[in-house]
């Protein structure tokens, strides 16, 4: 070693690179890094009107930072922008999280007796990708089509009540196109049954979702009609 040659099984140390066998995701670190210089500049305007500490230089503390001051940074003038470039990096991270633009909302527990899996609908924003399908973690071949989502739900809830059990409240939300491709029915079409029917939303990044427990009673009521 000190004649300058590595013992054997010891490899020279150097800095830089990435590690071996390691896949290096440029499109993550452009997003990363996107949004640290977004988040910190918005945190910075924040900090310095308002003379407050500035949050450390990461993604989590900044995001911490604005959700704790996000009523105020609403009221400022500079919001709609803020909004719209947030929105953006969440865009920007969903396509790298998800490339093929898949998004799973969990149905609940599977349908069919005594089986331990728990159901999931696998969304596709991605045009041509077929029809989604509702799966079972436990056992492949427990799969529904989607148009289906509506009858397991009631499945479940009469299963639940039977066995005395109270299920519990779950609230999920849903896209006019998630629910264009679950109901077949054309997304214009979604857009005036959730102003008709007034229909619960959310805004999320930009992005408008309606309540499914609405959704489905709205349905429901049609097919029994």
């Amino acid at each position: 070693m000190l004649g300058g040659r590595a013992a054997n099984g010891l490899r020279e140390r150097t800095t830089g690179g990435s590690l071996p066998g390691l896949p290096f995701n440029g499109a993550a670190l452009e997003v990363r890094t996107q949004m640290l210089a977004t988040l910190g500049s918005w945190s910075g305007l924040v900090a310095q009107q308002r003379g407050l500490p500035a949050p450390g230089r990461t993604v989590a503390a900044t995001t911490a930072f604005l959700l704790r001051n996000a009523s105020w940074l609403a009221s400022h003038p500079a919001a709609a922008e803020a909004t719209e470039e947030i929105a953006k990096l969440v865009r920007d991270g969903g396509r790298v999280a998800r490339p093929d633009g898949r998004r799973n909302v969990r149905v609940g527990p599977c349908a069919e007796p005594h089986c331990p899996g728990t159901l999931s609908l696998t969304l596709r924003e991605r045009t041509g990708a077929g029809e989604p399908e509702i799966r079972c973690d436990a056992d492949p071949a427990h799969s529904w089509a989607s148009h289906r989502w509506g009858e397991l739900n009631r499945s479940m809830e009469a299963g639940a009540a039977a066995q005395g059990a109270v299920a519990p409240a779950v609230e999920r939300w849903l896209t006019a196109a998630d629910i264009s491709l679950l109901q077949r029915v054309p997304v214009g079409s979604v857009y005036r049954m959730a102003s008709e029917q007034r229909w619960r939303r959310r805004q999320r990044a930009g992005r408008t979702y309606y309540s499914e427990n609405d959704v489905r009673d709205y349905f429901g009521s049609r097919s029994g009609r």
